[in-house]
């Protein structure tokens, strides 16, 4: 078999390669394998002694232009086009050669060598640009290859960010939906602590109320007793006046007259307490955000204290406990809202009373009770820059685990019923941001609570 023979079975052979295994594949697999054949026998003709050569290689040419064509035409064997470039020159050198060697022996003898050479040259060429075209086309494939890759990357980077948009759209509506619930729900939260911080002060209210109520009656008694002395004299008066005037005594008049008098101080004394007691119930039902005023504290200590002690009676007559006041005479009146510091102490001392009444019951109901007084003690005390009111009570104090909670809202260790959790909380910010002071606790598990109240002194 023939050089040119041989190249184009190698062709065929490398476009077979390329097949897969589909019908149109298969197609050209048939078609290839008849092409190897056929240029086989024609080069093992084209070789013989059969004195039809010319023939031979002319059957060979056309079937490598057929190859040519079918590598040129057809989309699935275009990147083999290379093959056409390395070989035609050969292949059209040989046939050029082999019919002059069949036309014209003696001149095809002469230039046997020059004919050689461009032979040579022409299989170099042809090794050449096929090792380079393989090499190209490698690079191509590994470029083809990273570019696929590449593609594959982007599409799924975009089915990844598809498929983010899509989660992140559902996630934001399912966090404004989120949103929506959390602002109804704060809302309504919002609503109910309004309710229960008016239900606060209801009952704080209703508390001094009832201690007012008891606190009151002392100078009423007081302005009615004497109201009665006073219309006793008053009679005294005008029988002495409807004797003669002979017989009229004048020192027991004069002496009645200052008692009238007396009696009209004392009833003057005492309405003024009533009043005052009054205009502090109508202060304590105002609303925060009252103009800060002028306030002895020590005042006002003794009055919630008082007040405190009885509304905690008029509701449980069976309620017994002791206070006691220790009050620095060396206090300077303080400019502070009167009503929500009243709130302050009310709170606190209600609460010591509470927690102390709370221990005598328990000690009572173990058999250990005999010796125990419920006892709240309220203090003042003069700092050099800020002033203290403390309020100490003997129940069973605060465990240290819930210390750090008691100013929490809705925080409360009393039994369900019994508190709201907000008078605490409450007090807290009125002490701290209405007042710029501090509110701070203190306790002994079993022994003591002490509530310190801190405002500072300002020039």
């Amino acid at each position: 078999m023939g050089l040119d023979a041989f190249i184009i079975v190698v062709i065929i052979f490398f476009l077979r390669r390329t097949l897969d295994q589909s019908p149109e594949s298969q197609f050209w697999r048939t078609r290839f394998n008849y092409g190897m054949i056929l240029v086989t026998a024609l080069g093992v003709f084209s070789e013989a002694d059969l004195g039809i050569t010319f023939l031979w290689d002319v059957g060979i040419l056309i079937i490598y232009l057929l190859v040519g064509y079918v590598i040129y035409t057809v989309d699935q064997f275009n990147h083999k086009k290379y093959f056409i470039i390395c070989w035609t020159p050969t292949l059209v050198l040989s046939f050029v050669f082999g019919t002059l060697e069949t036309l014209a022996p003696s001149l095809a003898e002469s230039w046997e060598d020059l004919i050689a050479s461009i032979m040579i040259f022409s299989i170099i060429w042809g090794v050449g640009i096929w090792l380079f075209g393989r090499r190209q086309r490698k690079a191509l494939e590994r470029e083809r290859k990273i570019a696929e890759e590449k593609e594959r990357e982007y599409q799924l980077t975009q089915e990844i960010r598809a498929s983010l948009e899509i989660e992140v759209s559902e996630r934001t509506q399912a966090l404004v939906k989120q949103k929506e619930e959390l602002q109804k729900t704060l809302e309504e939260l919002k609503a109910t602590q309004d309710q229960l911080v008016h239900s606060e002060k209801m009952a704080s209210l209703g508390e001094l109320t009832a201690g007012i109520a008891h606190e009151i009656q002392n100078p009423l008694n007081f302005v009615n007793n004497f109201s009665e002395v006073s219309n006793e004299l008053i009679e005294e008066i005008k029988e002495e006046i409807a004797k003669p005037t002979e017989k009229r005594d004048h020192g027991l008049l004069e002496e009645i007259l200052n008692d009238l008098s007396q009696n009209l101080v004392k009833i003057n004394t005492h309405g003024k307490r009533a009043d005052s007691i009054v205009k502090g119930m109508l202060q304590h039902s105002r609303n925060s955000g009252e103009e800060k005023v002028p306030t002895d504290l020590n005042v006002l200590a003794d009055e919630y204290l008082r007040l405190s002690y009885h509304g905690l009676r008029a509701k449980d007559k069976s309620f017994t406990a002791d206070f006691k006041l220790d009050l620095d005479s060396d206090l300077p009146k303080l400019d502070i809202v009167p009503q929500d510091i009243g709130r302050v102490l009310l709170n606190l001392i209600n609460n010591g009373f509470y927690a102390a009444g709370e221990k005598k019951h328990r000690l009572v109901e173990s058999g250990a009770g005999e010796g125990f007084v419920p006892t709240v003690t309220v203090s003042t005390k003069r700092t050099p820059k800020s002033v203290e009111i403390r309020v100490r009570d003997n129940g069973d104090g605060i465990p240290e685990e819930i210390r750090s909670k008691i100013f929490q809202p809705f925080f409360t260790t009393k039994p369900t019923g019994k508190g709201t959790g907000l008078g605490l909380s409450m007090s807290y910010e009125i002490v701290t941001k209405g007042h710029e002071g501090s509110l701070e606790a203190k306790s002994k598990p079993g022994e003591y609570t002490e509530f310190i109240i801190i405002l500072p002194i300002r020039s």
